[in-house]
């Protein structure tokens, strides 16, 4: 789906000179990102992505790619050096956990534009009379869980272990929330946004979003940002104005409402502001 193009990632002139502006987004990621068939990617990322390149005046090249084992190897791989399968690294990557310690390792890039801040919670179903319980009170029955996720060690380790043979496993948090929904499940530990963005997908079902933090939690949320390489700093600048116009015309609250999530300031931003 990646069109034909440069072969590196490019500082603000660059770009604005090629006219294109290629930006990475993680595949089956939604709402963020996925294809929705015949190549055509949908989600969150993707507008916001598309939204950046009009603002630069350039046009959009939306390369999706499969998320590697860390993220030091999909920012190798998409941003400063290119991908072992022929896989061109793109000027923008979107979706980047906005931390300072983690962007002190990374040499290479620079993280910026934190434009979400994130976080896990739970989706019950409309038979359960408290989603606010303690997780260990659905012992007994169904709870998802993306495998090999955050959620998946906290409902498999946590507690005793006590869920453990409770847990049915989804490619997904988005589709562990959507299985609430369908019946299979009565509780889904994922993050806000899939739980959210599957809840407007199947309005009606009468689910029960969780509305206090989960107990014993490894995280109590985190910032989501972009990342480019070390030497397009320029572009970085540019993508950061960008961003905060967006989010102070309320345009980005309306980019993330179309997909029926509730935006929310990354962290980092309140800071700084």
């Amino acid at each position: 789906m990646a069109l034909s193009g440069p072969l590196g990632a490019a500082p603000l002139a660059k770009v604005r000179e090629l006219g294109i502006l290629r930006v990475g987004l993680y595949a089956d990621n939604r709402p963020w990102s996925w294809d929705r068939g015949g190549g055509q990617p949908a989600g969150i990322d993707v507008d916001l992505a598309l939204a950046i390149a009009e603002q630069l005046g350039v046009k959009p090249e939306i390369a999706l790619f499969t998320a590697d084992e860390e993220l030091s190897d999909d920012l190798r791989n998409v941003i400063w050096r290119g991908g072992l399968l022929g896989f061109r690294r793109c000027d923008l990557m979107l979706h980047v956990p906005f931390d300072m310690q983690l962007a002190a390792k990374e040499d290479q890039v620079v993280f910026v534009a934190p434009y979400y801040r994130e976080e896990f919670t739970a989706l019950c179903s409309a038979q359960t009379r408290d989603c606010d319980q303690p997780p260990q009170r659905f012992v007994g029955s169904k709870v998802g869980a993306e495998l090999d996720s955050i959620p998946d060690f906290y409902l498999v380790g946590g507690f005793g272990g006590i869920l453990r043979g409770d847990v049915q496993h989804y490619p997904t948090g988005h589709a562990a929330a959507l299985a609430v929904h369908e019946g299979e499940v009565e509780m889904a530990v994922a993050t806000r946004a899939q739980i959210e963005a599957a809840m407007a997908d199947s309005a009606g079902s009468g689910a029960k979003l969780r509305k206090t933090p989960l107990p014993m939690l490894p995280s109590d949320g985190w910032d989501i940002g972009m990342a480019v390489r070390e030497d397009s700093r320029t572009l970085g600048f540019a993508v950061e104005d960008i961003v905060a116009r967006m989010t102070a015309d309320g345009r980005m609250k309306a980019l993330f409402a179309k997909a029926g999530v509730t935006w929310q300031a990354a962290a980092a931003t309140k800071a700084i502001g």
